[in-house]
């Protein structure tokens, strides 16, 4: 897909999202319109089943929209195929999961390589780009282990030096603090902090942590699959 610098990273316009249980209609979204701008570090966050996941989904292209529209670098993603959404999500999308999704026979290295080992990217380029990456996150030296030789937090640096290998679009981060500690959660989050302000990486978070919501310059709350409020940091603005 060709990037189009003007357009956001991604958009949703009045948005419903409906699951068929037996034989009632539940509704995950009720019409939401969100605008995700390049070099945002949002946080979503609302109760349990508000519909934070579900938006995540959506703008990743991993799941469809009842109704409504979505958009990635202007692209609407309605007309698009399965391989081409899969091949959107490889290319434009990085995604930070709570329970790190590695591959456990690969070494930190691998794992992080491995989206631009699938886009066909050199093995010189891949390595420069990856050792780099992994010093950026602290992991210098720490290339050869495997999942379970690698902590809680360790291995969640590992996902985000994939989730941002290839340069995406957009990083989609679900609850990416809640399997670590207090202090492993603040050092990750300076991380994304510094990739987002140093790199322009831009983030979107659902959480449910305080920290994260603290660390957003734009917290967008969620309440019945609906945009109950949307703050920006004016501090931070401009």
């Amino acid at each position: 897909m060709t990037q189009t610098n003007g357009d956001p990273a991604a958009r949703l316009v009045d948005v419903t999202k409906r699951y068929r249980q037996g034989a009632l209609d539940v509704f995950a979204l009720r019409g939401l319109s969100l605008t995700i701008e390049k070099g945002e570090f949002t946080a979503l966050c609302g109760p349990s089943g508000s519909g934070k996941t579900t938006t995540l989904n959506l703008i990743g292209a991993l799941d469809r929209p009842t109704s409504g529209t979505v958009y990635l670098e202007g692209k609407d993603l309605a007309p698009l195929s399965r391989r081409q959404l899969s091949e959107l999500r490889r290319d434009r999308i990085g995604f930070v999961f709570q329970a790190y999704n590695l591959m456990p026979v690969l070494t930190a290295y691998e794992n992080a390589e491995i989206v631009l080992a699938l886009q066909g990217v050199d093995a010189a380029t891949r390595r420069e780009r990856v050792l780099g990456l992994l010093a950026d996150v602290g992991l210098e030296g720490l290339e050869d282990r495997r999942p379970d030789q690698l902590s809680g937090g360790q291995q969640q640096r590992v996902a985000i030096a994939r989730a941002i290998a290839s340069d995406p679009a957009l990083v989609l981060a679900d609850e990416p603090t809640a399997n670590v500690d207090s202090e492993t959660a603040d050092h990750l989050l300076d991380i994304m902090e510094d990739l987002n302000r140093q790199r322009g990486v831009t983030f979107l978070f659902s959480t449910h942590d305080p920290r994260v919501m603290e660390r957003a310059r734009r917290v967008v709350r969620i309440v019945d699959g609906r945009v109950d409020s949307d703050e920006t940091d004016r501090s931070e603005a401009g």
